[in-house]
């Protein structure tokens, strides 16, 4: 895997798509499953797809008048990057910054933080 760069919210779209369905997938299955929800012409789908694929997130190939596609990237692999960047652009790779920014907008629950305290347990042992 070459160096991964983020993704414009169209195309990870697309992507969440395809990293749900077993590969290959189709423009078409892409058009079933988003196309409708967002309100995208077929073409519009199959510019991004082919975005995706010069950006190296997908592969293609030609299988009579069909095109399918394969991920090249997994979601693990992204997301794992997202939050990296993320982590390092708003909080200095800084764990506690993150939390703090989380706890002090009211968006962990008691529940959340007995679970981050076992999982820190669970990372010490």
């Amino acid at each position: 895997m070459g160096v991964v760069k983020r993704l414009p919210d169209a195309e990870f779209e697309i992507m969440k798509v395809v990293w749900a369905n077993q590969p290959p997938i189709t423009t078409g299955m892409v058009m079933e499953q988003l196309g409708k929800e967002k309100e995208w012409k077929a073409q519009t789908i199959l510019t991004l797809m082919l975005r995706l694929v010069e950006r190296g997130f997908l592969r293609t190939e030609k299988n009579g008048k069909e095109r399918t596609y394969f991920p090249l990237i997994s979601k693990e692999e992204y997301l794992k990057f997202e939050t990296g960047d993320f982590m390092e652009r708003f909080h200095g790779n800084s764990f506690t910054s993150l939390v703090t920014a989380l706890y002090d907008g009211k968006k962990l629950k008691e529940s959340d933080l007995d679970q981050l305290e076992e999982w820190l347990k669970e990372k010490r042992d």
